[in-house]
This record gives C-alpha cells, sequence and structure tokens, in this order.
C-alpha cells in the first residue's frame, strides 16, 4: 500500500504555519450564514430570485477573495423543474359523466400531454411478466391498442413485504409496460387494500424533465366503478377477486372515455457558483482539488420538498444545512486565497445548487466540468457542520476509504484536534461528494451530524457553534493544503457502492437491516429488536432499543405503518428516521 511519508506531512504541517489560527473567523462564518440562512432568502429555494441572490453574495465573495471566477462571470447555469401546472384543457368525460379535475381525477405530475378518446380496458395490475420465479400477465388475452389502460396501483400481495411483485409495483414501471402493449393512456386507480379512504394523489414534483409519453389519469374508485357500471364489478370486487385468486382479471368495459392530460412543466435557471485559485507549482498547477458545498435548501417546505414537517408552509432557512458548510467554504476560500503562494496544484470552489431535489448541481458539474475531469484529484465537501456536539465531541470525516493515502495523511493532522475524528471509509453517501465519488474522484466529506432541527423550518443561526466550526475549517484547511502539496495525486480506491438507484423503478425491496417489534408490545412507534451489522441501520447509528416514530416525515406507530412507509421507498433512497432513544427524539439519515 502506497504511504505518505510522515516527514512530508510534517513539512506540510509547518508550511501552513500558526497564520492559519488567524485567519479562519469564527465572526465571517457568523456573517455568512446570517446572511444566506436569513429569512429575505425565504429558504433559498432553486429557481428563485432569493437563491439567485444568494448565488450573487457567494460570486461576490469569491470575487473579492481574489479567485478567478469561471463559467459565466462565476455562475454555471442549468435548468430544473420546479413546479408543474395544470391547465384549463384537462377532462375527463363518457356518456352520462363529464368529470371534474380534482376531485374525480387528476393527471400525475410525469403524465405526458394529449387527448384520448378510445375504449377502456381494464387490465388488472398491470403486470407483464414472465420470469422463473413470477408468471403473470394481465394482458393476455386483451388488446390495448390505441386504447385507455386501466390498473390498479400497487400488488396483489399487500402484506408480504416479500413479494415478487414489488420490483416492478411502481407507476413507472407500469406505464412502460403499458406503452410496450400499445396503449394509448393509463387510468390509474388506487386500490382500498393500498388506501382506504378513495381520494386522488397529490401533484408532486419529481424534479425530473422524463414525461410517460402518454396521459396518465388518476381517477377516485366512484368514477372508476361508474366505467364498470355495465361490467357486473365494482373496484372493490375485482381487487378482492385478483388477491383472492392470486391470478389476473382482465377484460374489455366497453365505455368510450374521452380524457385530456395537459401538465406544463415549469422550469427555472440555477447556478453553481464556481470560482479557481490557481496553484503554483508548474507541473501540479494543472491539477486540481474541489472544495464545495451545497447553497440550496427547502423554501417554504410543504410536500414533496423534503420538509420534515411537510404540513407547515414556513420558511426553512437551513442555517446548519447548508448555510454553514457554504460559509465553509466560503471561508476557505479568503483563507486560501491568501495563501496562493504556498498552493501546488489548483484550487477550484464551488457552492452547489440542487442538492436538495437530487444532487442535480454537482452532477451538473461533473458532467460539464469547468476543466478535464480526470484532472480533478480530489474533492471536499462540506455539509451540516455547524451543530457540533459538545457531549460526543467528534466530527464526521466520509470517503477516508476512497484513496490509498488518506488514513496516513490524516492521521498525524489529528493529534491535536479538539475534537475527535470518526472516519468513514465510503464515498457515497447524501451529499454532493457522491458525484464525485461516482467519477473514481477521492473525497473527503464533513459533516457535525443530524439533529432534531434538520429539515424543518427551526433550523436557524442562534444554533450553530462557530467557534467549534472555525475549529473544523483549520483542520480541513491542513488537510487541503497538504493533499495540494503531494508530490503525487491520491490514489483511487473504491470504497463502497458507486451509484444510487436508477429512475425505472425496477430495483429490489428496501430494508432498514432490523429486527422489529412485531409483538407491537411498544405504543409509542415500532421498537428496534435487533440492528443487523453493517446493514442500513447499523451504518445509519441506529441501535437496539430505538423505537422509530416516523420515516421521512410520516408516522409510524407500529409494524404494519412501517411496512407501508417502506413499501413506497426505493432501493438506494435515504431516509430520515426518527426515533426516540433514551426519552430523547432524534433524528437518523439511513441510505437503505
Amino acid at each position: 500500500m502506497k504511504r505518505i511519508c510522515l516527514l512530508h506531512v510534517l513539512i506540510f504541517i509547518s508550511i501552513l504555519g500558526f497564520s492559519q489560527k488567524s485567519k479562519i473567523s469564527s465572526g465571517d462564518l457568523h456573517e455568512y450564514v446570517q446572511f444566506l440562512a436569513s429569512d429575505s432568502l425565504k429558504g433559498r429555494k432553486p429557481g428563485t430570485a432569493e437563491i439567485n441572490v444568494a448565488a450573487t453574495y457567494i460570486r461576490d465573495h469569491f470575487n473579492a477573495a481574489g479567485l478567478k471566477l469561471m463559467g459565466e462571470n462565476g455562475f454555471q447555469w442549468f435548468e430544473i423543474v420546479t413546479d408543474v401546472k395544470l391547465t384549463e384543457k384537462n377532462a375527463l368525460a363518457f356518456p352520462g359523466f363529464d368529470a371534474t379535475i380534482k376531485k374525480n381525477f387528476i393527471p400525475l405530475s410525469f403524465s405526458g400531454s394529449g387527448t384520448v378518446n378510445a375504449q377502456v380496458v381494464f387490465a388488472g395490475y398491470g403486470f407483464d411478466l414472465n420470469l422463473d420465479s413470477l408468471k403473470w400477465s394481465d394482458y393476455k388475452g386483451i388488446d390495448v391498442k390505441g386504447k385507455w389502460v386501466m390498473v390498479f396501483r400497487a400488488d396483489p400481495e399487500l402484506d408480504n413485504s416479500d413479494s415478487k411483485f414489488i420490483p416492478f409495483s411502481d407507476v413507472r414501471s407500469k406505464v412502460f409496460t403499458a406503452k410496450d402493449q400499445g396503449a394509448a393512456g393509463m387510468l390509474l386507480i388506487t386500490p382500498k387494500g393500498q388506501e382506504k379512504e378513495d381520494k386522488l394523489m397529490s401533484l408532486v414534483v419529481e424534479n425530473n424533465e422524463v414525461t410517460a409519453g402518454i396521459p396518465i389519469l388518476n381517477i377516485t374508485r366512484e368514477l372508476a366503478d361508474k366505467i364498470l357500471k355495465n361490467s357486473g364489478y365494482t373496484v372493490d370486487s375485482l381487487e378482492n377477486i385478483i388477491v383472492k385468486a392470486k391470478a389476473p382479471k382482465s377484460f374489455e368495459t366497453g365505455v368510450i372515455v374521452n380524457g385530456t392530460a395537459d401538465v406544463v412543466q415549469q422550469r427555472e435557471k440555477t447556478a453553481n457558483v464556481i470560482a479557481m485559485i490557481k496553484g503554483n507549482d508548474a507541473a501540479l498547477s494543472n491539477e486540481y482539488l474541489v472544495v464545495g458545498g451545497h447553497y440550496d435548501h427547502l423554501g417554504f417546505g410543504g410536500p414533496g420538498s423534503g420538509s420534515r414537517m411537510p404540513d407547515t408552509n414556513a420558511v426553512h432557512n437551513g442555517a446548519d444545512d447548508n448555510a454553514s458548510g457554504t460559509a465553509m467554504v466560503m471561508e476557505l476560500a479568503k483563507r486560501l486565497g491568501a495563501e496562493k503562494k504556498k498552493l501546488k496544484r489548483s484550487i477550484i470552489f464551488v457552492a452547489f445548487s440542487a442538492e436538495e431535489i437530487g444532487l442535480i448541481g454537482s452532477k451538473f458539474f461533473v458532467d460539464h466540468p469547468p476543466v478535464e475531469l480526470k484532472k480533478i484529484k480530489a474533492m471536499f465537501n462540506f455539509d451540516m457542520v455547524g451543530r457540533y456536539d459538545k457531549e460526543k465531541k467528534s466530527i464526521s470525516l466520509s470517503g477516508t476509504g476512497t484513496s490509498v493515502e488518506a488514513d496516513s495523511i490524516l492521521k498525524p493532522l489529528e493529534t491535536k484536534l479538539p475534537f475527535a475524528v470518526v472516519h468513514s471509509p465510503d464515498g457515497y453517501g447524501p451529499s454532493d461528494h457522491a458525484s464525485f465519488y461516482s467519477s473514481n474522484i477521492p473525497v473527503f466529506y464533513f459533516n457535525t451530524g443530524v439533529h432534531m432541527d434538520y429539515h424543518t423550518p427551526f433550523d436557524d443561526t442562534e444554533k450553530l457553534d462557530f467557534d467549534a466550526e472555525k475549529n473544523i475549517g483549520i483542520y480541513a484547511a491542513s488537510i487541503i493544503m497538504t493533499v495540494d502539496n503531494l508530490p503525487k495525486a491520491l490514489t483511487f480506491k473504491e470504497s463502497g457502492k458507486k451509484q444510487s438507484a436508477g429512475r425505472t423503478g425496477r430495483q429490489l425491496k428496501v430494508t432498514l437491516g432490523i429486527m422489529p417489534d412485531f409483538a407491537g408490545a411498544e405504543k409509542k412507534g415500532l421498537r428496534v429488536d435487533g440492528v443487523t451489522k453493517d446493514g442500513p441501520a447499523d451504518k445509519g447509528g441506529m441501535k437496539k432499543g430505538d423505537i422509530i416514530t416516523g420515516i421521512n416525515g410520516m408516522p409510524v406507530g407500529d409494524i404494519y405503518e412501517y411496512m407501508t412507509r417502506l413499501k413506497k421507498l426505493k432501493h438506494g433512497m435515504t431516509v430520515n428516521v426518527e426515533v426516540i432513544r433514551e426519552g430523547k427524539n432524534q433524528v437518523l439519515i439511513i441510505q437503505l
């Protein structure tokens, strides 16, 4: 294994000198966070005027620190989907009935736009599976070409957490299957087994520009029963028949439906903010380190925003997440800008946008790098570094296994720190460094942990510890300077999986990796009776005896509610799990 000579590291530490302690300023960090997390910026939601104010503030800081602005005067612009709108064209009617939008039907957010005037064919759960372990075709013996296909959401084994249907039961998979069969549109029903109340799905933005290509309308069971009136069946009776027989049941309804879906995606521009300090070594200045953190947050929250209080509409200031990390990037830019004569390699500083909606900004940066991607030799990510836990007296540094040399670099730099550093080798994780790790770039991810104010309106400036953040900055600067001055670049090493779940929905079932309390002895939530070593829950910090009370802001009261929440999640997702531990509420971030 390649190691870094201890003498080299000590030389690099002496190069930094005592001056670094006078350059990182807790007052500066406080000033930056106070501005970025102010109510006036309204939660820094991508695509808003307020996040552009934040971007300009960061860009002007880079410029004042003497950095060279990159991109378009410091901005790297890209488009995101910020909202979907329904026009007046949306309609659904058949002989004897005119439906009302948002009462009887609603298009899905990823529906294609268009009109279909055709017969409705009921096709069960919309599966067409011919696998060794599962054979089921709802399309056998029927012709859906050019017609509406009416299908149930979910699958006929909702009570089976090991069901082989699970990888194929998401809506997008069913849409793909219907299109393969030639269907012109889909009418989607939520069966009673999935949702007792007969209500429509929410129109939630997916932040994904890919549409279904055909109209997809969610209809109530009451409306579906009107379509089924002459067939002799009801929605509930069909669900019972299929579930009991464990066999498909499909037929033509004979009803012609004229339906139109018209969903308009609202796109807005947002920007990564990028600037560079040029290195001084003739041979190494064309190699680059990236120092970054995301500056976007959740705006006013609400359903689908990622807020843990989705029913509360209020400014989510995101002081820790991630004004604290952005402030660190800004302060390091100023500190290292003052030390630029000591830099061998060049350093690119980036404030990423659209992290909260899927690491979109960092993925765009990696896909459209301002320099040749293979010349980026390491990435340092700061995400939530402001809420230092004085009881634990430690911070987290992930990605330590993504380069051969990391451990030998870090050990001598951690001998006299005022806090412990907990190393995690994995390169993949719920933040922007994952985009770089997926491109074979060594990463270092700094984090002080999750707290109860995470993704709520209560993540405010006065709750941050800026003296502790200053010390983290001093430590981070020493690592960055050391890596910058290495005679040879870090050697990438794979450590942990390199991709999140794809967008097709055809993933395996998910699990936290726990043994739950099946007996329901605990009435406050779901008690954890065991944690699988090295499983998702174990890696996320869950312990035996924890009581799970919520997942992604939705309550968990018992084993049945827990399983219902898991069924709506996908492999590779990162979820917020609320637990009670020794009488105290905590939030864990767990990657499934």
